[in-house]
């Protein structure tokens, strides 16, 4: 287990900079950045890999109000300084202070977003996959009159029982079985820094993220009617629908936490959603993911629609998803070279891959970062038209 030495080391370092360094201990990332931002410090390092597998670990970097320091905005010039050795040592050593009942600060902030006594006695089935979500969700128990069945909430960074990421159907096949055997109103699978979340129906069905993305869209356009809400490129056309169904004003952006974070900022958003399952929160200290409010508002409109999940739920599966498909490829540019020249008057977006629309499908053709894939993500009004059109564009893909 590598991050107590990388915790140790950076305190050090931070120290001899001159800083003073107020340390937080074991925490989710949700609980960082509201450390970060309700207790106004400069700034903030967690040591996290997020969701990747145990070999991993890595340092997540925030400004004041837990505003992300990205590619765009700090990274690279922080790469810099690191590869010149460039470091301050100041006259003075910073100080170190150890906080204490930052999670219990935390939670009760989060309670003040709904009226806990119009929820629902509801039985929830909760797998934290053994990361820190559950300090975070075992806080929640102690202040909701709902029963918790808790999953993997034993602290273990190796995750013995399946990797820390909801998004792999494999790694939710255990809360699905319990949510059946339980007899369970919801479910909750979370990731392996919590910031990131995906739930169940009492049926154990997924709920997808655009859909739920569209119900919080829609809860919180109450409370800021006409707000401005973002969520990313890939196709998830049900928020887009709800959001200005609710009359709101929806903006689309470019994938990853930071990058949707900094175009909520800068556009004013009162809420934002990924399809990766980060949810993210307009509060008086910041703009960032906050899984307990998402649960709370979830909890509180459900209780008050006096509906099961997937009765709510029902309605709103218009459309029919092709999930996100890699393929290898050898050439990035000759693949969207390929799709401009098949498609090029349909085309609705030029950021962050290519985005295609006609009327009765659209999808969105991304590339990785780092590897020879491109990312499809497809959407269309009919099951057949789905996969009818995700054949076609795959025979462009790989030429």
């Amino acid at each position: 287990m590598s991050s107590p030495e990388l915790s140790q080391s950076l305190i050090e370092g931070l120290q001899k900079s001159g800083a003073n360094v107020y340390f937080c201990g074991v925490a989710s990332t949700p609980t960082f950045y509201f450390v970060v931002g309700h207790y106004a410090y400069d700034g903030g390092v967690q040591i996290t890999a997020s969701h990747n597998p145990k070999e991993y670990n890595g340092f997540k970097l925030v400004r004041a109000d837990a505003a992300p320091v990205s590619i765009d905005s700090g990274i690279m010039e922080l790469k810099k300084a690191i590869q010149k050795e460039d470091f301050l040592d100041a006259e003075k050593v910073g100080e170190l202070f150890t906080l204490q009942g930052v999670v219990v600060s935390q939670i009760k902030q989060a309670l003040g977003y709904v009226n806990p006594q119009k929820i629902k006695k509801y039985k929830i089935v909760v797998d934290s996959a053994n990361g820190v979500g559950a300090l975070m969700f075992e806080e929640l128990s102690k202040q909701l009159n709902c029963e918790f069945v808790k999953l993997n909430f034993e602290l273990d960074g190796t995750f013995t029982v399946h990797e820390a990421d909801p998004l792999k159907e494999k790694n939710n096949v255990q809360i699905k079985e319990e949510i059946l055997r339980q007899k369970a109103d919801l479910g909750i699978a979370l990731d392996g820094d919590a910031d990131r979340l995906v739930f169940f129906d009492e049926k154990g069905q997924t709920v997808e993220p655009a859909i739920l993305r569209g119900i919080l869209s829609q809860i919180f356009l109450r409370d800021f009617p006409g707000g401005t809400i973002c969520y990313d490129i890939r196709p998830g056309k049900i928020t887009q629908d709800m959001i200005i169904e609710a009359g709101g004003k929806p903006v689309v952006t470019r994938v990853g936490h930071s990058l949707i974070k900094e175009k909520a900022r800068e556009v004013g958003a009162v809420f934002a959603g990924e399809s990766s399952g980060h949810y993210f929160v307009l509060m008086p200290f910041g703009f960032f993911e906050e899984p307990i409010i998402i649960t709370l508002k979830l909890l509180q409109e459900l209780s008050q629609s006096n509906k099961t999940f997937s009765q709510y739920i029902a309605p709103l599966h218009r459309y029919f998803h092709s999930g996100e498909i890699n393929f290898k490829v050898l050439d990035k540019p000759a693949v969207f070279d390929h799709l401009l020249a098949r498609y090029k008057e349909n085309l609705k977006y030029d950021f962050d891959g290519l985005s295609f629309e006609y009327e009765d499908w659209w999808f969105n053709v991304r590339p990785s970062n780092t590897e020879n894939l491109v990312r499809l993500n497809l959407e269309a009004r009919s099951e057949a038209l789905m996969k009818e059109k995700v054949k076609e564009v795959e025979k462009i893909i790989l030429g």
